[in-house]
């Protein structure tokens, strides 16, 4: 009778087993599916630029939607992500750790040492590289597609643990502000602005305020912020004779030129025009070629005390800058670094206010290739003033375009805030004289009063 009880209850608990099994594995790839997308998600999310982000609120598909929507609380989805990712991990290791129980049976047992390592190494690999490591990869190089695909499952994760994560965000801000009152010496640029109007003396001239505030601002200054832009950049070619080329200095009235071969992201060297002194009245055969000087190469993401010292360790005047994908986007040179501590700086050859012209102390005209940082210095204006709408542009012209979010027309107002923004000249859809007019405080609040008026 033993014997017959017996074999039922060992086939009952070998379907027990088995079924407990086939349920482990089924929520162990439901939980690494969950990491997976949260983990991609957290990179996809915040990888996105400026106008990856704007080219996306002009679709009208609702995965594209959803994405804006969730970007809307950068903080709560980044929280949200964080507390998904860490309840899937944690639920892995422990289904990993019973359904490894269950396969590893040796006989004789190992040491307890022995299956520890074992289960640590099989899933750490399991969670670095199926969790970790591949879905952060295709996010990233993948971040929109990813989003567009995995969108319901993130959108579904934010609102399970959203209200978690804004408790989080909640009380690391309240940290956060604390420890920051600890810390001294940490000033904005703003504070040590307004420490040196209040400092410096009635004899300190506006220049010479101007100039330390010049000197407080240039470590955080960037190579793109100062330099020429491309279209800006006048060059040589490579294969010009030695007759056009002396012309063609003598048009530009420039010391140093890049000199390029099938176009600017192919430079060949830098030529200086002294260099060329001594063979002036040589023959047309000439190589002149034999004369250029090696380029130097900068990131236009450098910071432009970094390249001050560059220039003077290496005794250059003059670099290229390029972009993330090697072509060439400016120049730069030493008087673009100089004139943000002393302003500008004007020699024989530059047309007085040729980049803008004051009309009175709300309106100005400027070339839509000034950059954005001179039109706030020239204004007056905190540097930082279109910072929350100028994206990743860095000219007047291309803030212009983020704000209209299209290619306005000519005679085209375009309003932001205190400004209005008209642009009065055009070619090829390139702006090339932008207006702006700085709104008084009472017409602008009769705008706004108008607004909600028609809004009501």
């Amino acid at each position: 009778m033993e014997i017959s009880w017996s074999l039922p209850l060992l086939q009952i608990h070998s379907t027990i087993d088995s079924q407990a099994t086939t349920v482990l594995v089924f929520l162990l790839i439901g939980f690494m599916m969950l990491s997976f997308v949260v983990a991609g998600a957290e990179v996809a999310f915040f990888s996105l630029t400026f106008k990856e982000i704007n080219l996306l609120r002009t679709k009208e598909q609702s995965y594209y939607k959803r994405i804006i929507d969730l970007l809307e609380d950068p903080k709560g989805l980044l929280a949200s992500l964080l507390i998904a990712n860490s309840f899937a991990n944690i639920a892995i290791i422990i289904i990993s750790n019973l359904l490894l129980d269950n396969i590893l049976q040796f006989k004789p047992e190992p040491a307890l040492w022995v299956v520890f390592t074992i289960k640590v190494v099989a899933v750490t690999a399991l969670l670095v590289l199926f969790c970790e490591v591949i879905p952060k990869i295709y996010a990233n190089q993948n971040n929109i597609r990813f989003l567009k695909n995995f969108g319901i499952i993130t959108e579904g994760t934010y609102y399970l643990f959203h209200g978690m994560g804004n408790w989080l965000v909640k009380y690391s801000d309240i940290i956060e502000k604390k420890l920051s009152k600890k810390k001294k010496g940490s000033y904005s640029l703003e504070e040590l602005d307004h420490a040196i109007d209040i400092t410096t003396n009635n004899s300190a001239s506006e220049k010479e305020k101007n100039i330390l505030k010049g000197i407080v601002k240039f470590g955080n200054i960037t190579v793109k912020q100062v330099m020429r832009t491309r279209l800006d950049v006048s060059g040589i070619e490579y294969n010009t004779s030695l007759p056009d080329l002396l012309k063609r200095i003598e048009e530009l009235h420039y010391s140093r030129l890049p000199v390029y071969k099938s176009d600017l992201d192919d430079i060949a060297g830098i030529l200086n025009t002294k260099d060329l002194l001594p063979f002036i009245n040589t023959t047309e055969d000439f190589d002149w070629h034999s004369l250029l000087r090696p380029t130097t190469f900068v990131h236009e993401h450098k910071l432009i005390d970094d390249l001050l010292h560059e220039f003077q360790t290496k005794h250059i005047h003059f670099a290229v800058v390029v972009d993330e994908f090697g072509g060439t986007s400016g120049i730069v040179t030493l008087e673009d670094i100089l004139e943000e501590i002393t302003g500008d700086i004007k020699d024989e050859f530059d047309e007085e206010d040729a980049d803008y012209k004051k009309l009175d102390d709300h309106n100005f005209i400027f070339e839509g290739s000034t950059m954005i940082n001179d039109v706030c210095r020239i204004m007056q204006l905190p540097s930082d003033t279109f910072d929350p709408v100028k994206g990743e542009s860095d000219s007047l012209a291309g803030l212009v375009l983020e704000i209209a979010g299209e290619i306005p027309q000519q005679n085209q107002v375009v309003t932001s805030g205190d400004f209005e923004f008209v642009v009065l000249e055009m070619f090829k859809n390139r702006l090339q004289k932008i207006k702006i007019t700085i709104k008084p405080r009472e017409q602008q609040k009769k705008t706004d009063s108008e607004k909600k008026k028609n809004n009501d």
